[in-house]
């Protein structure tokens, strides 16, 4: 007989945060949209709150007070990626800016508002460090800068691997024993944990955005930080007073998506690898970005940190941003639009979209596409790309006319 321990992620993905159903005599977990619990008296529902509020669990027998405090439905979907990224606890927000939002504010409230960031990151990561908005100071340094760039107020180190939008792949070991006594956060978004554990390799707190491959239908926003339990209950503090709280629909909807998390990733990536290799000899592209391709993974981490490569690829037009333009309006099967991780295939301009915000020097290239690869058929999608390859590399319309 297998226990919890020992089963594997794809099983675990199939049942972790629905233990509690056969008990409730259902199959599917049920949603629960109240806003408010009932009180059994002033007393017992005035210990219960500041239990909540201070960021504790619910203890059996105690009201649950007020949904910004806790959700049973938000909760079930925090067992089961606490299950995944082999974490003690889990805890979910409205998105992954406010997971982030989260972390920042605990390392501040600790009196420790210094970061250390490893570029490149998301856009909407680096745009929140680079403002100082929720009071923390950033010093951005490369994998091998981590050491330098600690200070005595150093609360976190940030780093994201594969990193979006170029892949870069960061040696979290590495980053871990370089940052000694912070603690360490990783943004484990696109390797998701089918691909990547980060605490397995000394990481402090692992973040996703769930809205992407965990979710994996383009239909929920959320996000969530798996950790361990110090940590955790210092998350839902914030999360408690500041009402990042995730709703309890985008919880059913994202915990819906577990159990086919490790089928869709494997499938994607698959198709990934095709699509890499496929374009990477096409006469517009400059170079192709994707870990399974050679000189991509210097330090060896596939197999290594990673189990494989990913699903995320990106492509740098030869031609920079008006061939990077046309490749995306020409698109008939993937969809030009920001986001990634879900069933379809979609294709965005990092540097007029999502990484906008990032400070020039370190904006990805006017030329480069990130291309998130769905579920459709992987002869389709290598079709639909070359085709709008081959029309950003055709003479223009004066170019064509003939004496």
């Amino acid at each position: 007989m297998t226990t919890p321990s020992t089963r594997s992620l794809d099983t675990v993905a199939v049942h972790a945060g629905r233990e509690d159903c056969a008990d409730l005599g259902v199959h599917a977990p049920p949603i629960d949209l109240s806003s408010t619990a009932p009180l059994p008296s002033i007393e017992a529902g005035g210990q219960a709150y500041e239990q909540l509020a201070a960021g504790g669990l619910p203890r059996p027998g105690d009201s649950t007070v007020y949904r910004r405090l806790w959700n049973p439905t938000v909760a079930r979907f925090e067992t089961g990626v606490a299950a995944l990224e082999c974490a003690p606890q889990a805890v979910a927000f409205a998105s992954g800016m406010a997971a982030l939002s989260a972390c920042l504010l605990a390392a501040v409230t600790e009196g420790r508002p210094h970061v250390v960031a490893v570029r490149p990151l998301y856009g909407g990561s680096d745009h929140l460090l680079a403002t100082g908005l929720l009071g923390t100071s950033t010093t951005w340094t490369t994998p091998d800068g981590v050491a330098r760039a600690l200070r005595p107020g150093t609360g976190l180190v940030v780093l994201e691997t594969p990193a979006n939008p170029t892949l870069d792949l960061v040696d979290i070991g590495a980053v871990v024993a370089a940052a000694g006594d912070v603690p360490v956060l990783v943004d484990n978004t696109f390797a998701t944990p089918v691909l990547q554990q980060p605490l397995r390799h000394g990481a402090a707190l692992v973040l996703h955005s769930a809205t992407k491959f965990l979710g994996g239908h383009g239909d929920a926003l959320g996000g969530v930080v798996a950790t361990d339990a110090v940590r955790a209950a210092a998350l839902r503090r914030v999360r408690a007073i500041t009402g990042g709280l995730l709703d309890p629909w985008s919880a059913y909807l994202l915990h819906r998506g577990l159990p086919t998390l490790p089928v869709r990733v494997r499938a994607q990536q698959a198709t990934a690898q095709k699509l890499a290799v496929g374009v990477a000899g096409h006469p517009a592209v400059a170079r192709v970005l994707h870990p399974s391709l050679p000189g991509l993974d210097p330090h060896g981490l596939v197999g290594r940190q990673m189990s494989g490569p990913g699903s995320v690829l990106a492509i740098e037009m030869a031609e920079g941003f008006a061939a990077a333009s046309s490749v995306v309006e020409a698109l008939q099967v993937a969809t030009h639009a920001v986001s990634l991780g879900g069933v379809d295939t979609l294709v965005q301009h990092p540097a007029a979209l999502t990484h906008r915000p990032v400070a020039a020097s370190a904006r990805p290239a006017a030329g480069l596409l990130r291309i998130s690869v769905g579920l459709e058929d992987p002869e389709d999608l290598l079709a639909d790309l070359r085709a709008a390859l081959d029309a950003s590399a055709a003479p223009t319309g004066c170019a064509r006319m003939r004496a």
